[in-house]
């Protein structure tokens, strides 16, 4: 496809060196299409046991760990090249994630690429001993420092909806911080991860083992990388089910485990809103890169009085929205990632009808799109909060309208979810806005739109949303491990 992807497919990259896969090859499918895009290398168990080997051995006998300015240099160094070869990985990421064009200036590539600037920047800047002075104890004077020290081997399992985004807001701290890496990436865009291959190797002085990347179609090997006791910590994006099993499997070595799970964030519209500038933004986000973000506002919560208005509002901005060809830059919803996340979607539309529920606009694949795995931009109206798709994270173009009665109630509707990873809060009274983002229990809200989204953000959930934060100094410090030192005063 271009000079980063191999005629023969993708290798493996395993102790500094590009491999073949021990299980051959699988295809990676272009999900706007539904055509084969090529091959990338199918790892077999023991070349994950090659890789945890090489990262055990890359941590334990060389000065990556201790040699903070080397980390930054090297980080600096793959940001350039992913910058000099930005192209070659836009083309990838367009036709592997079906992201459209237009986020690959943000958050689907160039953002990511990067925020490895702010990663390179805390590994020579941050403090990583703090002097706590003399005190004394059963009569003994100790002087005290704090030291912070990198975690160890580090198993990273991402997906595939953003997959620049989080492979790098994993890779560049857990690198930064002096660990050693495995990336486990998700089969369906095992290209996206294995382009930083020939990078590593060609354009970069990262040492032999220090970055493994190993892409699989069996994620069996996932669950295997959880367990292995070489690993000392597992750093996973995806869903809350997939999330506890990742808890159970390290449980058995209780290494450290960081994980960012599922959302079904609700926009909370005061009646002081503008209403229409709260019903056309929630409602376009939802429909962008086709819903298949985990932050997303997809549940709207709007005034009793106003929700007539809300879901007429809703519907014109949605029906104007069109399920396009990623390539096209005035696409906004692309296809789902493959035919079964265009099943569960479906299924779940089915589900609100059965329920009750209308179906305003869209629920169904759009005309004229024989091929690819479209839907169309679907508003959900007439569901309690307690509603199957109220409840349950979709993963797709889909917006669920739920009245409320005052900020109490609002706040109340937002909290009945086993999720808290994110939200929206719309109004214009400073105080009652204060109020119920305090109200709200989630890890990250927007005010008016407000975007919180930055390399020095930390991102996370309460509840089932995961565990820990990502990005930011918070989440360079989940790949910390802290130290105590005492010497006679």
């Amino acid at each position: 496809m271009n000079g980063l992807v191999p005629a023969g497919g993708t290798p493996l990259l395993i102790d500094g060196r590009l491999v073949a896969g021990g299980m051959g090859t699988f295809a990676t499918i272009n999900p706007a299409t539904e055509e084969v895009l090529g091959e990338a290398a199918n790892a077999s168990a023991e070349d994950l046991d090659a890789a945890i080997g090489a990262a055990r051995t890359a941590f334990d006998t060389t000065d990556w760990s201790r040699d903070h300015a080397f980390r930054a240099h090297c980080l600096r160094q793959l940001r350039d090249a992913m910058r000099e070869n930005i192209e070659d990985l836009r083309a990838i990421t367009i036709a592997e994630a079906g992201a459209p064009v237009m986020l690959t200036s943000g958050p689907q590539l160039e953002g990511p690429v990067g925020d490895l600037s702010f990663a390179a920047d805390l590994a020579e800047n941050y403090s990583w001993r703090t002097d706590l002075g003399d005190a004394k104890q059963m009569g003994i004077a100790s002087h005290r420092v704090l030291r912070r020290e990198a975690v160890g081997v580090v198993g990273a399992i991402t997906p595939w909806n953003f997959p620049h985004q989080i492979n790098l807001a994993k890779l560049g701290p857990a690198l930064a911080a002096g660990n050693t890496v495995v990336l486990k990436p998700a089969p369906d865009t095992p290209w996206c991860a294995a382009a930083l291959a020939s990078l590593i190797v060609e354009h970069t002085d990262i040492p032999a083992g220090v970055l493994n990347i190993v892409t699989s179609d069996d994620h069996e090997l996932g669950a295997r990388l959880v367990a292995d006791p070489r690993v000392d910590m597992i750093t996973f994006t995806g869903s809350t089910r997939t999330g506890r099993s990742v808890m159970v499997g390290a449980s058995a070595t209780l290494k450290r485990t960081f994980l960012e799970l599922g959302g079904k964030s609700a926009a909370i519209v005061l009646d002081d809103a503008d209403i229409g500038a709260a019903v056309g933004y929630t409602a376009f986000s939802v429909a962008v890169h086709a819903g298949q973000g985990c932050a997303l506002t997809t549940r709207m919560l709007v005034p009793r009085a106003a929700y007539d208005e809300a879901v007429s509002l809703a519907a014109r901005t949605l029906g104007s929205i069109r399920a396009g060809d990623p390539t096209d830059p005035g696409t906004v919803c692309g296809p789902l990632i493959s035919a079964r996340q265009r099943e569960r979607v479906e299924r779940y539309v089915d589900i609100a009808r059965a329920e009750g529920g209308r179906i305003v606009v869209g629920g169904g694949r759009p005309a004229g799109r024989e091929c690819g795995y479209f839907v169309e931009p679907t508003l959900i109206a007439d569901v309690p909060n307690t509603a199957t798709v109220a409840q349950e994270e979709i993963f797709g173009p889909v917006l669920v309208v739920v009245p409320h009665d005052g900020d109490a109630d609002a706040v109340r509707l937002a909290n009945e979810s086993p999720y808290g990873l994110s939200g929206a809060v719309w109004g214009t009274d400073a105080e009652r806005i204060e109020q119920v983002v305090s109200g709200v229990r989630t890890g990250t809200l927007s005010v008016n739109g407000g975007l919180w989204y930055h390399a020095d953000a930390p991102f996370g959930g309460y509840k089932q949303s995961g565990i820990g934060r990502e990005m930011g100094v918070a989440g360079f410090e989940e790949y910390l491990e802290t130290k105590l030192i005492a010497t006679p005063a």
